[in-house]
């Protein structure tokens, strides 16, 4: 029995029997101390799983994006580029040999002449300027400055990074620096001031290149063709810049060129010259000749292409893994193809072309990363090597949303995107579709779980029936044909049952 009494105006509980008093006070201790404690623990534990699944999440997510920046590395920077610009010591450094590298040099006409007039201080403040002003037009150019000396300065393009436009881009240099120094030239005219004119000469060939010095290395680079460069400048006209037959065979469908006779080189024989005129007028900016337009620059980044594809499919070749035996080199090869015919099919500008090549060949790129989330990878791919290719950050956003419309869900919104689907698509009307659709089984099998062949079948059969080619170039190549793939599918299944 329990009493509840008032004693002094303090309320006072008496319980009847010791079984009383141990409930009443196990059931307080768990109200008021066990039942918080636990709930605190819980949440702790709560917390702390939390926690950790987040941290297992920012650690999964932080070493893909790592993957994906040391794949997007490879892609910008070949091994040669990497030993050339690797520091430290000399004995470590390979020399390599380029086969196509384009080198420049530009000397002071009359400058001992000069140096006979002109006080000694300001001398090489004149120089210091000059080649201040060069290497940031070089530079700018993506071209690598070799060395001065004295009054000379030598530049090449295509090292340490080869590509297939450095011809290109060492006439503009040379196009810049005449303008500067025309600008300048000008400007001392103005003042009645004495001026200084410059030869280029420039000549396109193989080189070795490599790092000399022990403790402060340099890059340098070695060969005929720099004494062939060194000709043309010699042999050239102040204000011009000279160029020599195997150049111009380079840059004529970018600039106007004007032959100007052979010239003997020893051991060489007799080497075509050329002055460069300026631009082509379709190609420079109010067909003036002496600045580039956006036409000039898409037709650069096609050539361009050429050196991302020959990166891209190299990562492909070396790093997927031998089990992706349909999302392969070939399949992507084929996709680059596919999108260049439906493309012109349907009409599209030389910009919009190269859009769809290049996300063509990134779509699948992702598999060196991961599997399951392919097209994502590949979208930062593109992201980190497109730039070094000179895509716009517009061009490069484009290009992602191309790759993204190759997942299996995503519905095309543009004509690109159209062209974009049917050419990853292509193969369901191809007269081979039924053995790449066997690869592609493989594949499967491998990396998304256990299907049997009949069901493999059905699901290709329902897939094939619900498809279809968004453009009209894709229908009229391909409808025939996928109609038959159909019936033969149809037929398989039914022998099956």
């Amino acid at each position: 029995m329990t009493g509840i009494f008032t004693f002094s105006g303090q309320t006072v509980l008496l319980f009847s029997n010791p079984v009383q008093v141990a409930g009443f006070f196990s059931g307080t201790l768990f109200l008021y101390v066990l039942l918080p404690v636990s709930v605190l623990v819980l949440l702790y534990l709560l917390r702390r799983w939390f926690l950790l699944r987040i941290e297992k999440e920012v650690q999964k997510r932080l070493d893909k994006a790592l993957r994906i920046k040391e794949k997007a590395l490879r892609m910008r920077l070949g091994y040669d580029a990497e030993v050339l610009v690797k520091k430290g010591d000399q004995a470590k450094v390979r020399s390599l040999k380029y086969k196509s590298v384009t080198v420049l040099f530009a000397d002071i006409q009359g400058f001992t002449r000069i140096v006979e007039q002109l006080n000694p201080d300001l001398l090489i403040d004149e120089l210091d300027h000059f080649f201040f002003r060069f290497d940031s037009i070089v530079e700018q150019h993506g071209i690598e400055k070799i060395k001065t000396i004295g009054d000379a300065y030598m530049a090449a393009g295509g090292i340490p990074d080869k590509s297939r436009v450095h011809s290109v881009r060492m006439i503009l240099v040379a196009m810049e620096i005449h303008a500067y120094m025309f600008a300048l030239r000008a400007q001392k005219i103005a003042q009645h001031q004495d001026f200084w004119e410059l030869r280029i000469g420039i000549h396109t060939g193989p080189v070795i290149a490599g790092r000399v010095g022990r403790n402060k290395t340099a890059l340098d680079i070695w060969g005929d063709t720099v004494n062939i460069a060194s000709r043309m400048e010699s042999s050239g006209v102040a204000g011009e810049i000279n160029i020599t037959g195997a150049t111009y065979q380079l840059v004529k469908s970018f600039f106007v060129c004007e032959y100007r006779g052979r010239m003997p080189i020893k051991y060489k024989g007799e080497i075509d010259m050329y002055f460069v005129r300026g631009i082509l007028p379709e190609l420079s900016v109010d067909g003036l000749g002496q600045t580039p337009n956006a036409l000039f620059r898409i037709r650069l980044q096609h050539i361009r292409f050429a050196d991302l594809e020959e990166a891209v499919l190299e990562r492909l070749e070396e790093e997927l893994p031998a089990d992706i035996c349909y999302h392969n080199v070939k399949h992507t090869i084929d996709v680059v193809t596919q999108v260049e015919i439906i493309g012109q099919g349907e009409g599209v500008g030389e910009e919009d072309l190269l859009l769809l090549k290049t996300a063509a060949l990134m779509h699948d790129a992702g598999f060196i990363v991961d599997y399951r989330n392919h097209e994502e990878s590949s979208m930062h791919l593109a992201r980190e090597v497109l730039e070094t290719y000179d895509y716009s950050a517009v061009q490069i956003e484009k290009v992602v949303a191309l790759i993204a419309v190759t997942r299996p869900d995503a519905e095309p919104g543009n004509l690109l995107e159209c062209i974009m689907k049917d050419a990853d698509l292509d193969y369901l009307g191809r007269s081979d579709f039924l053995n790449v659709s066997d690869t592609l089984y493989k594949e499967l099998q491998r990396y998304k779980g256990q299907m049997t062949p009949d069901e493999w079948l059905e699901k290709q059969y329902g897939f094939l029936s619900a498809h279809r080619y968004y453009t009209t170039t894709a229908r009229n190549m391909r409808q025939v044909n996928k109609e038959k793939q159909l019936a033969e599918l149809q037929r398989l299944m039914q022998n099956a049952t």
